[in-house]
């Protein structure tokens, strides 16, 4: 520990919570902290060590002073303008909704306080984060400011707390780094959106074949299915569904290059949208696969299949009777559930290595080896897992119900597609050029003495960016 001479201060308006918060966190890495407060005698649970002043005296003891109070209470920062003149003054502050004024709280803040040098940091972390040490939360401090100097004293004091401080420019980034702490889930939205419809559209499905057909055609009750055997349909088709379509848009991706016959030109806002969001497609597909493993096991225990079971075994009795053992239907079974433990298998591990814990831990050939090839491996056994299930009564007629065909038939609609074009990608007269477009090859080039490529055809520049 440093002694007290050589301890730097640091000056922090506001005695709220986030403010009592990292001054207890800088008092345990041995900084030595002032707060400014407007009833500096009325101040309580101040953390040991710390001392309060007014706002014009705390100001004078540090050059570094951080701001934890919010923004409609700025004003009165316009009276301190000559003693904060020079000094850096650190915004924590946030908003309540998105874009929520029309420039952000550091922008304006440097508005009020024209001679000092503002720094945004501090606002994506929690009070709770601080004060756990961010051992369950996130350590990442986003920081911005047009004073380069200014803002690498802040960043070395992020590391100092043990957190991660991340540059993110000039002052013109607060604005979006206000925003951050308010979107809630801003990359999970289309995933749980399209699971939802997944599930409902497979739901209503499953319950005209299952429910509404055997009472309409025999008066037979089936409602008790709504409780295990439709979920344990629905949660295996989404989960194969949606494994699908994180690998649907690389495919369309790749053949949108061979149309152009260039990489350099920007896919639709859409694919672009779809292709950041497969980390979650994935994650929630794996969710549904966890879900269809748990329901399987709780088979056996369920009152309609010991049901089944004790009146058959009675009725063979009874008759003196027995089923044949046949191999070709043993082989059937077993091969249907082998491969579901080794999708699932795989399914697991690609989700392990999607952890940043893990993922940090490879290099960018094996990450991109697992997620790629054991993905599609995945995608293969799970698509035949399903395959396997329909054995005999695969596209049999007598399967149909009001025409209608099982749900997992549709659900194999997806990835049997993807594999398909998959499978046409990576013959090598394709892949060959897709390797070369990729590489930078276009297709309206020739080839100069010194091997590289110049256009043909005259292309603006901003249709390549």
């Amino acid at each position: 520990m440093n002694s007290s001479e050589n301890q730097e201060t640091v000056c922090i308006f506001g005695t709220g919570d986030f403010g009592r918060s990292l001054a207890l966190k800088m008092l345990q890495c041995d900084y030595s902290i002032v707060f400014g407060s407007r009833n500096p005698h009325k101040s309580s649970l101040l953390p040991s060590g710390a001392e309060v002043f007014s706002y014009s005296e705390a100001a004078q003891k540090s050059d570094i002073v951080i701001i934890a109070v919010h923004r409609e209470h700025y004003d009165f920062l316009k009276e301190l303008t000559e003693v904060l003149k020079g000094k850096i003054l650190v915004d924590i502050s946030n908003n309540l909704k998105i874009n929520q004024y029309p420039e952000s709280n550091a922008e304006y803040l440097a508005q009020l306080v024209p001679g000092a040098h503002i720094v945004k940091a501090f606002n994506t972390i929690s009070a709770w984060a601080l004060q756990s040490g961010a051992l369950d939360a996130s350590r990442q401090v986003f920081v911005c400011g047009n004073d380069s100097k200014a803002k690498q004293r802040v960043m070395d004091m992020v590391r100092t707390l043990g957190l991660t401080p991340l540059d993110q420019g000039s002052l013109m980034a607060a604005k979006e780094i206000e925003n951050y702490p308010l979107h809630l889930f801003p990359m999970w939205k289309f995933p749980f959106y399209l699971s939802a419809i997944l599930c409902i559209f497979f739901f209503f499905y499953s319950v005209i074949r299952d429910i509404i057909y055997p009472y309409v055609n025999g008066k037979k009750d089936s409602t008790f299915r709504l409780a295990i055997s439709i979920p344990n349909r629905i949660f295996p088709i989404a989960a194969l569904t949606l494994l699908a379509l994180v690998y649907l848009p690389g495919v369309i991706a790749a053949i949108l290059q061979l149309y152009r016959g260039t990489k350099y030109r920007r896919f639709p806002d859409w694919l672009d949208h779809w292709m950041l969001c497969r980390k979650q497609l994935g994650l929630v597909a794996l969710g549904f696969a966890f879900l269809h493993v748990l329901y399987t096991l709780v088979i056996p225990i369920r009152y309609y299949v010991r049901w089944t079971l004790k009146n058959r075994t009675i009725t063979q009795a009874t008759a003196k009777t027995e089923d044949p053992f046949s191999t070709s239907t043993a082989w059937l079974y077993d091969s249907y559930i082998a491969l579901g433990i080794l999708g699932f298998f795989l399914f697991v591990l690609l989700g392990i290595t999607s952890l940043p814990s893990v993922s940090n831990t490879v290099n960018w050939r094996e990450f991109r080896f697992v997620q790629s090839k054991l993905g599609y491996m995945t995608l293969i056994l799970c698509t035949a897992h399903t395959m396997v299930y329909g054995g005999k009564r695969f596209l049999s007629p007598s399967s149909l119900r009001w025409y209608l065909p099982s749900a997992y038939v549709i659900a194999l609609i997806i990835p049997c597609t993807v594999l398909v074009i998959k499978f046409i990608l990576i013959l090598p007269c394709i892949d060959k050029i897709l390797t070369q477009i990729r590489q930078g090859w276009e297709r309206n080039s020739k080839p100069t003495s010194n091997g590289q490529y110049l256009k043909q055809s005259s292309i603006h520049l901003d249709s390549q960016l």
